[in-house]
């Protein structure tokens, strides 16, 4: 086995990698409305990956070449769902097109199987709450089956070509899937973990600022409160300066009630945005006891 062309494939792999990692933080970081392209942006650019695993070949023998397409596929089907896996499916089935041969159908079946079993076992995975070392390994196992099955597809021609590659494949798919679901796991555990961090810093935030404007909102409140109060007493019942005053008063309780919101405020939620104006902290939606 040429081992340069090992760690040529790492590092495509490591490239998408650290993309990933970077992508999850540009997504979160910007407007909602830019999280439902994460995994177009993320399945395009595990396609592309893909066709460069098709392009460089790993030689393990004289005339014998393995590639590991199916690694970022299974990977980015796992870990970011059915439309990023299928759009980095579509890619590499066009490459493979492209290249055409005898093997050109099995090996579109073959791409098309791998996203198919990366989402069965990303809806079990997601059953159990977690991406775990048993899914892995199975999705791996299915991989190499699947790849198997492409070369016995081809007669005994294919039987003949899969026999020295059997274990080659074996170890791509056991190492390449299984080693970088793991990595692709810690990123976005380690992503939901700064995630939260920074949403107790902002829940945090905002309470202290809701409780501190409350607390000076209150006190004047109480005094013109009271005064509307004796104001009402030496008015006769019936007059318009009553009817104002019943509505001066009631508008006293709205405040009122909105700064009792502001004290009780218990998570983060926002406006929905409407033209020009920007979203801004939904006061009753973001306090207990509603």
């Amino acid at each position: 086995m040429d081992y340069h062309h090992v760690v040529e494939a790492a590092g495509v792999v490591s490239l998408g990698l650290i993309f990933y990692s970077y992508a999850i933080r540009w997504f979160e970081a910007g407007p909602a409305t830019w999280r439902r392209w994460r995994p177009v942006v993320t399945g395009l650019a595990f396609g592309v990956l893909a066709v460069v695993m098709m392009i460089s070949r790993i030689q393990v023998a004289p005339d014998r070449y393995v590639d590991a397409r199916a690694v970022p596929i299974a990977l980015v089907t796992l870990v970011e769902g059915w439309l990023a896996g299928g759009l980095a499916a579509a890619l590499a089935v066009a490459y493979r097109l492209y290249m055409g041969g005898s093997g050109a159908t099995a090996g579109v079946l073959g791409i098309v199987a791998t996203a198919a079993a990366a989402a069965v076992v990303r809806a079990w995975a997601q059953r159990d709450g977690r991406i775990s070392l048993r899914h892995t390994i199975v999705l791996s196992v299915i991989v190499w089956v699947i790849i198997a099955i492409s070369f016995f597809s081809l007669g005994e021609r294919g039987a003949m070509l899969f026999a020295p590659l059997w274990l080659p494949f074996l170890l791509l798919s056991v190492i390449g899937i299984g080693g970088g679901a793991r990595l692709f796991a810690d990123v976005v555990a380690g992503h939901a973990v700064e995630a939260a961090r920074r949403d107790a810093a902002q829940l945090r935030a905002v309470t202290l600022l809701a409780r501190a404007a409350a607390h000076e909102i209150n006190n004047p409140l109480t005094a013109v409160m009271g005064g509307l109060g004796l104001v009402a007493r030496k008015l006769p019942a019936g007059s318009e300066e009553t009817a104002w005053i019943k509505t001066a008063r009631d508008g006293a309780e709205r405040i009122r009630d909105i700064v009792a919101r502001m004290n009780r405020i218990t998570q983060i939620e926002e406006t929905v945005e409407e033209g020009a104006l920007p979203p801004m902290l939904d006061i009753r939606k973001s306090s207990s006891g509603t």
